[in-house]
């Protein structure tokens, strides 16, 4: 991956590369920002440079044998975490137990999220993290030497997928690491990580892509012939992945907007067999998608509270979504916008935490149709 690849954020691209240029490359750095804005894509294009044999002014060459490798993401300084999940087959999972299903991902675009990768290794019900057997993994592989380039590049990604005793095991490796190390960690929660590991790397904040960067990029997609590009920009909200998904729109998508409108409708109806139903088909659903659904049911009801006070420039809702709100909207205001917040973060949390997700959705429902009509 080259810089020329990742789309917009040119002032962290130009602090990056400024830094090499100047020796100053931090051992431990954390890319922290929303999904699709490109911080995968720039970990990449970041490494690929620091170990290019003849990097440009402002770019990796892209033909020398180190980035042909790293183009291939098979550069042997080159290493990976990433989420993984526990089954038959791994009992103690690493990430290189998935990693020619990595390389697939990231071959066809650096531009995903953490669905797509589930999806791409079947977690079924099961929960993706990275867990503590990975932290001897990591430590070991950064005890060797640099085999060809000038860098040993570590890139974590979700790194807030982390969990606890892996997070600590690497305290002393992120604070003292081996020379010529470099840890990108990437997160889209950078307030789910440890202190202690926050305190120990540098941030770099991203933000959305630059407007005119993603519309040329939405632009060179073909089925994006036609659309309203400027509309795609707005409901995007910097997100390239978001750009993909509105011209792409997926089933998962589909059956989240299904469910967040049945479970309004019911509840205002107070369909009480049918809210039971309800929650039993959301209970049959795997937890990632239980969770997915109500961060989707979260952004849904701040989406339409600020619909409900006529700020229609500030409001990303796609044709789809628009239409159903336009009577839904009212019902979600200043007497039950923060309720409604509350259940359903905590409802995630539960999910999280392995609650019953039968009794959690069913809960839910009943306390949704308790204020609904508030």
């Amino acid at each position: 991956m080259q810089f020329s690849g990742v789309i917009g954020q040119a002032a962290i691209k130009k602090k990056l590369i400024d830094g090499v240029k100047e020796g100053r490359v931090s051992h431990a750095q954390l890319f922290s920002g929303p999904s699709g804005v490109g911080k995968m894509a720039m970990a990449l294009a970041y490494a690929q440079y620091i170990n290019c044999k003849n990097p440009s002014e402002n770019d990796s060459c892209g033909v020398c044998a180190s980035c042909k490798k790293y183009e291939k993401y098979i550069h042997p300084d080159l290493h990976f975490v990433f989420p993984v999940v526990k089954s038959s087959k791994f009992k103690e999972p690493v990430s290189d137990d998935y990693i020619g299903q990595w390389r697939e991902m990231l071959s066809k675009s650096p531009y995903f999220n953490l669905p797509m990768w589930y999806s791409a290794i079947n977690v079924a019900n099961a929960q993706g993290h990275i867990f503590v057997h990975e932290s001897s993994e990591i430590i070991r592989k950064l005890n060797l030497k640099t085999f060809e380039g000038d860098y040993k590049v570590m890139i974590v990604w979700m790194a807030e997928r982390m969990n606890v005793q892996c997070a600590n095991k690497l305290l002393k490796i992120l604070e003292e690491p081996p020379p010529n190390t470099l840890f990108i960690l990437i997160t889209e929660n950078e307030e789910a990580l440890l202190p202690t590991i926050r305190s120990r790397v540098q941030l770099i904040k991203f933000t959305g892509i630059e407007n005119r960067a993603l519309a040329a990029a939405i632009g060179e997609i073909p089925e994006s012939e036609g659309k309203d590009i400027s509309g795609l920009v707005h409901l995007a909200r910097g997100s390239y992945l978001k750009a993909r998904e509105l011209i792409f729109p997926d089933e998962d998508t589909g059956l989240y907007f299904e469910k967040f409108t049945d479970i309004m409708r019911l509840a205002y109806k107070r369909d009480w067999l049918a809210l039971f139903k309800w929650a039993d088909e959301m209970a049959a659903t795997g937890r990632e998608k239980q969770k997915n659904f109500l961060t989707y049911s979260m952004r849904m009801l701040r989406e339409n509270f600020i619909k409900n006070l006529k700020r229609p420039e500030i409001v990303f809702l796609d044709d789809e979504e628009n239409g159903f709100s336009e009577k839904f909207s009212p019902f979600i205001n200043e007497r039950n916008i923060q309720f409604f917040f509350t259940e359903f973060e905590k409802a995630y949390r539960d999910i999280a935490q392995n609650g019953n997700p039968r009794v959690i959705f069913l809960d839910l429902s009943l306390k949704i149709s308790k204020m609904i009509r508030a």
